[in-house]
């Protein structure tokens, strides 16, 4: 699919965004290891977590649709999960794949696990390599680091003490779920903090798990017990919307319950630090421990930043929405430690300089991360997301403020996290400025 995209002069309104991506996953699977039925509302019904509700169901878990987003888990227990008949297919989803290598470390029986093209390539030893030091065996291509693989797990598993050269919340999720079938206690340590969702809903779902700083430690012996969980809006689906609303001269934007856990809130603390202005209201909890608020953001001159370290993790997933940002605004913004977004589901450093490069922004690739001279006004320019949906909406947002329209080719990605965005974004303009092209 290919997007047309004409630059507004207009932006206001109220919107809400799909559920949290993150938080559907682990509602998802964590429901389906718990005995009891957890109700799931708000569940993301992208592509991503609609997979995994595959995989979950391809395990021997009964998962029943009750309407919109609105999800009934049947859980099976610790010890209830059955070998799957088929390969399960993780399609796109990182998540999916990591967390279900974590699961499958503890079964009693064998599971292969695949996906898309994009999938393949990205790099699965970072969990498998842990998992076999605790006796689950993972072979497949890449000397058992890349999809296809199959998993043979073990049960007892070995208790594990692991630090992670990576702060990877998918990382320290796989293990801390293996960790549910291990014959003592597991901890990870991680070089800085990630996301925290799997801590606050594994100890909402009855769970015995400590956090103290960058470690993680989950004691086994509890069975998990199912929960209600209401999904708030993802955070990284409302960056679009929010920096589209600072960028757009005299825009207003309200984003309804948005997920603000403070291992995600990254962004809005760099946009801030860039003079955006930002206002927070008061909105429902998202359920088994998660914040939720509503942000307004009206247009705003921005200033350059320098973004690295602790933070890099607390925004990751954003980064491709702050580097449009950061073209607009005045000064050279130093985004660095961010080697992780080579492996998402595109090079996404290489993908960011390259595609808004064609845009007329100046953007130097670094190892690590970008360096971006804005306060350039950016061009229509035909660009490419290369199968990326946080690439193909951060490219939209950026053709509302180009000189010219904008086209965008290969956006079906987008339905992987936010498939209503073009409507989004349109009713916000209150015109069609995002269209499909033939």
């Amino acid at each position: 699919m290919t997007l047309q995209v004409t630059p507004v002069r207009r932006l206001e309104g109220v919107v809400e965004v799909p559920g949290d991506k993150s938080i559907s996953h682990r509602a998802a699977l964590f429901g389906g290891l718990a005995k009891g039925q957890t109700e799931i509302t708000g569940f993301l019904e992208g592509e991503d977590c609609l997979g995994t509700i595959g995989a979950v169901r391809a395990l021997g878990v009964e998962v029943a649709r009750r309407g919109p987003g609105h999800y009934l888990v049947d859980g099976v227990g610790l010890s209830g999960l059955r070998e799957p008949d088929d390969v399960i297919d993780c399609g796109n989803s990182g998540t999916t794949a990591r967390l279900l290598m974590g699961i499958l470390a503890g079964q009693p029986f064998w599971t292969v696990l695949t996906g898309d093209d994009s999938l393949r390539r990205r790099p699965m030893s970072r969990v498998a390599e842990p998992l076999r030091r605790m006796g689950a065996t993972v072979v497949g291509r890449g000397g058992g680091g890349r999809l296809p693989l199959a998993v043979g797990g073990a049960r007892p598993l070995r208790a594990l003490t692991y630090a992670s050269p990576v702060a990877s919340a998918q990382v320290k999720t796989a293990l801390v779920l293996a960790g549910l079938w291990a014959d003592g206690a597991v901890t990870v340590t991680e070089p800085a903090v990630s996301r925290d969702h799997t801590e606050r809903m594994l100890a909402a779902f009855g769970a015995r798990i400590h956090v103290e700083r960058r470690s993680v430690t989950i004691t086994p012996g509890d069975e998990l017990r199912g929960q209600p969980v209401a999904v708030p809006g993802d955070i990284s689906s409302a960056a679009f919307l929010l920096v589209a609303g600072l960028i757009v001269p005299g825009a207003r934007v309200t984003v309804r319950n948005v997920g603000a856990n403070p291992t995600r809130t990254g962004l809005l603390d760099v946009l801030s630090a860039m003079g955006a202005t930002l206002a927070f209201g008061t909105a429902g909890g998202g359920g088994a421990g998660e914040p939720a608020c509503d942000l307004t953001v009206t247009g705003s001159p921005l200033r350059a930043a320098t973004v690295g370290g602790d933070l890099i993790p607390r925004l990751i997933d954003e980064v491709p929405a702050l580097a449009v940002a950061a073209c607009l605004a005045e000064g050279v913004t130093r985004i660095r430690d961010a080697a992780e977004l080579r492996v998402k589901e595109s090079d996404r450093i290489r993908a960011i300089a390259t595609e808004l490069a064609r845009m007329g922004a100046e953007i130097t690739e670094l190892p690590d991360g970008l360096e971006i001279r804005g306060g350039r006004r950016l061009r229509g320019a035909a660009v490419s997301s290369g199968g990326d949906h946080r690439m193909a909406m951060a490219l939209v947002v950026a053709g509302l403020v180009a000189e010219g329209p904008s086209v965008v080719a290969d956006t079906a990605c987008i339905a992987t996290s936010f498939p209503e965005f073009p409507a989004a974004i349109n009713a916000l303009a209150g015109a069609a400025c995002v269209t499909e092209r033939p």
